[in-house]
C-alpha cells in the first residue's frame, strides 16, 4: 500500500471519527425524544411515543423563554453589528503605531470571562436604575459580541480595493454616498454572516445572561434551571425541532446557491455564444 493510499485512509477515518463525535450526541438526543421514559435517555427503551412534543407545546414557560431568547438575539444584532462594523472601518483606516494596542483593547472582551462581563455590566448600570432585564441583557451580550462582528468585517476589508472609494470620490460622490454605494455592498456578505453569528452567540449565552436577566428568562437559563429539578424529553423535542429547522435552512440555502451559480454560468455561456455569433456575422460583412 502506497503512502498516498495510507494517508487517504487515515484522513477518511479521522473525518469519520470527527463527524461521529459531532453528530452522535445530537442523534442520541433526537432518538431519546421518542422514548416514553420521563428522563431523556435511549436505554432502556420503554415505548415509542410522540407525547413529548405535546408536552413541549403545553410548556408555556419554555416558549416564553424561547421568545425572550429570540428578542434578545435581535436586539444584540441591532446593537452589536453597527458597533462592530464601525470598529472594523476605524481600525482599517487607522495609521498609527498604537494600532496594535487599540486592536488588542477592542478584542479584549472576547478574552474576558462571561461571568466578569455580566457582573461588571450589572454594577455599572445599577446606579442608573437598570438592574436587569431585556435591555441589560442586550447591552451585556453586545459588549463582547461586537468584537466577533469587528473581526469578521475586518477580514473582509483586508481584501477590499480602496482605490474604488478614491475613484468614487474623484467622480464627485460624497463620503456618505461612497460608503452606501461602494463600501457597504462589498461588506454586505460579511455583515449578513456577522448578524447570524451575533444571533447564535446571543442565543446560546448563559454565563453573562444569568447575572443581568433580572426577572426575564432566556432558553439557556430555563434549561439550566430545569437540570436541577430533572430535565424531561420535552427539551429534547425542542432541540430536535431547532436542529431540523437548521438543516432545512441549510438545504434551502444550498439549493438556492447552486441555482444562482447555474444561472450565472448559463448567462455567461449565452453571452459567449452571442459574442461568437456577432463575430461570425461580422466576418462575411467585412469580407
Amino acid at each position: 500500500m502506497s503512502a498516498q493510499r495510507i494517508a487517504d485512509v487515515f484522513t477518511r477515518a479521522y473525518l469519520g471519527v470527527f463527524f461521529l463525535y459531532l453528530f452522535l450526541p445530537l442523534i442520541v438526543m433526537g432518538v431519546a425524544t421518542f422514548n416514553s421514559s420521563r428522563f431523556p435517555t435511549v436505554t432502556p427503551w420503554q415505548e415509542t411515543t410522540l407525547k413529548w412534543f405535546s408536552a413541549l407545546a403545553a410548556d408555556n414557560q419554555m416558549w416564553d423563554a424561547l421568545w425572550t431568547s429570540f428578542a434578545v438575539g435581535l436586539g444584540v444584532i441591532l446593537v452589536a453589528v453597527p458597533i462592530g462594523v464601525a470598529a472594523a472601518l476605524f481600525l482599517s483606516d487607522l495609521q498609527t503605531r498604537a494600532k496594535p494596542f487599540i486592536y488588542g483593547v477592542m478584542v479584549s472582551p472576547l478574552l474576558t470571562p462571561g461571568v466578569i462581563i455580566g457582573i461588571s455590566t450589572l454594577i455599572f448600570w445599577r446606579p442608573y436604575g437598570i438592574t436587569g432585564g431585556y435591555l441589560l441583557m442586550v447591552l451585556a451580550q453586545s459588549s463582547f459580541i461586537a468584537a466577533y462582528v469587528m473581526l469578521m468585517v475586518m477580514a473582509r476589508m483586508q481584501r477590499f480595493d480602496r482605490t474604488l472609494e478614491e475613484a468614487a470620490l474623484d467622480l464627485g460622490a460624497t463620503h456618505l454616498q461612497t460608503f452606501r454605494r461602494v463600501t457597504l455592498p462589498y461588506l454586505r456578505p460579511s455583515m449578513l454572516a456577522a448578524c447570524l453569528i451575533a444571533f447564535l452567540q446571543s442565543f446560546e449565552n448563559y454565563n453573562t445572561t444569568i447575572f443581568v436577566r433580572g426577572i426575564d428568562t432566556t432558553l439557556t437559563v430555563y434549561i439550566a434551571s430545569k437540570v436541577r429539578t430533572g430535565v424531561t424529553p420535552a427539551v429534547n423535542a425542542l432541540g430536535l425541532i431547532l436542529i431540523s429547522v437548521t438543516i432545512l435552512a441549510a438545504i434551502v440555502y444550498e439549493i438556492r446557491r447552486r441555482r444562482e451559480l447555474a444561472a450565472t454560468a448559463a448567462a455567461a455561456a449565452r453571452a459567449r455564444a452571442d459574442e461568437k455569433a456577432e463575430i461570425a456575422a461580422a466576418v462575411p460583412a467585412t469580407a
